[in-house]
């Protein structure tokens, strides 16, 4: 069974259908790209899998279970997580404590075990910062945990958003444009942090990129929108050769 079947997804805002009959199948511990022009509905898929938007058609079925237009903290919940275009950090929080955020889905006790400060908060905490501390080693952030994350260079705030998706205890990694902004250097990193986190934690990866140099680099298999719609999917020599593909990027019938 496959870790993500999308069947017949869709999407209107009004007269507009953004995204029509989608169907997709992500498997456990492979790497995926979503490519497309702009405005193709990427980022709407995105929002979709993720609770943001309600689908108006068809079904989402994450490891066997049905999270069709179920909310973003159940969603958490089920095994799916992801990053933002924008980077949406806690600016004026630790690098560390915006990991921990990250651990809310995993909180045990109560909210008055919590404000009393009771031994199993205190037993939790000190779990929580232990990973956060393992997960910042691994994007070697382990050294800049007490620093704000306003403080840190684009770069790596863009792994410390990673690294907080990851401490949700994701099945699937939602990536959109995670090497937007970035310089070749900073994006050959991120290409080797991407193909590390995949294989370190085993779960599965889909990413958003406008990047084609990074894309057909990584990922094993490429889909592509246009108009909402799937036009194509397969490895890399095969998107790149698709006449479908190569007419939606360039204008041609």
């Amino acid at each position: 069974m496959a870790l993500l079947e999308v069947s017949n997804l869709g999407i209107a805002f009004g007269g507009l259908q953004a995204v029509s009959q989608l169907d997709m199948t992500i498997e456990k511990g492979h790497l995926y790209g979503l490519i497309g022009p702009n405005g193709a509905g990427k980022t709407t898929v995105f929002n979709m899998l993720t609770g943001v938007y309600r689908p108006t058609e068809g079904n989402i079925i994450l490891d066997g279970k049905d999270i069709t237009g179920k909310n973003p903290e159940a969603i958490s919940k089920a095994g799916i997580a992801r990053t933002f275009q924008n980077i949406r950090l806690f600016n004026e929080m630790s690098v560390l404590d915006n990991v921990k955020v990250g651990m809310h889905n995993q909180v045990p006790y109560g909210l008055w075990t919590g404000i009393l400060r009771l031994p199993a908060y205190r037993e939790k905490e000190h779990e929580m910062n232990r990973k956060a501390h393992a997960l910042l080693k691994i994007f070697d952030l382990d050294g800049q945990a007490d620093l704000k994350a306003s403080q840190l260079p684009y770069g790596k705030q863009r792994k410390l958003e990673i690294a907080r998706a990851l401490a949700t205890n994701p099945k699937l990694l939602l990536l959109d444009e995670p090497a937007a902004g970035m310089n070749p250097n900073e994006t050959e990193e991120l290409m080797q942090t991407v193909r590390s986190v995949r294989d370190q934690f085993g779960i599965a990866i889909l990413l958003i990129e406008h990047d084609m140099n990074f894309v057909m680099g990584i990922c094993e298999e490429i889909m592509v929108l246009d108009y909402g719609r799937m036009i194509a999917r397969g490895d890399g020599k095969a998107i790149r050769n698709n006449p479908k593909v190569i007419a939606a990027y360039l204008g041609g019938d």
